[in-house]
């Protein structure tokens, strides 16, 4: 069974990757589906943040379950497109539940073969977010706690465009 877990992932955080190890345990082959959105200003391109996530899971004993791609549109059709049934994602906090929530049932009244997981990540990271580690980075703070290495140099070299 195959799952979708879309985002922007501008940057892709422990968070995120947390939320991704936990999916490959659940899962036999999971898609990590960057949300290209021309509305939304980021950081880094589709590419870069494609080679970031990469980079970041190279080395994990599940990477061999995780394929990276991108796409544009209305995620229900890339999941079509993929043969994917489950979409994961990732809640922190009772906000993320609701916004996450809402889109779950427009995904579904879209296609109702599709159903969402959410899932959690460990306790300490649930107050980090993609935009607060860019907040850090901008005020010129330690990442290293919130992101991997790699991620982290990759900010310091777009610290002008935070």
């Amino acid at each position: 069974m195959t799952a979708l877990y879309a985002g922007s992932f501008d940057p892709i955080t422990y968070g995120h990757l947390d939320i991704l190890e936990r999916a490959t345990h659940l899962f036999e082959k999971v898609y990590v589906t960057i949300a290209v959105n021309t509305r939304k200003k980021s950081i880094f391109s589709p590419e870069e943040r494609e080679s970031l996530i990469r980079e970041c899971i190279q080395d994990k004993p599940w990477a061999d379950k995780v394929e990276v791609d991108q796409f544009t549109g209305l995620l229900v059709n890339h999941a079509r497109k993929l043969g994917v049934k489950t979409l994961v994602r990732g809640v922190r906090q009772i906000s993320d539940f609701e916004y996450e929530f809402r889109m779950a049932l427009m995904n579904r009244k879209l296609s109702p073969d599709l159903d969402t997981i959410f899932l959690m990540p460990r306790e300490e990271l649930t107050f980090v977010s993609a935009s607060l580690v860019k907040e850090v980075a901008y005020w010129e703070g330690d990442v290293h706690h919130f992101v991997p290495e790699n991620v982290a140099k990759a900010l310091e070299s777009k610290r002008h465009l935070l």
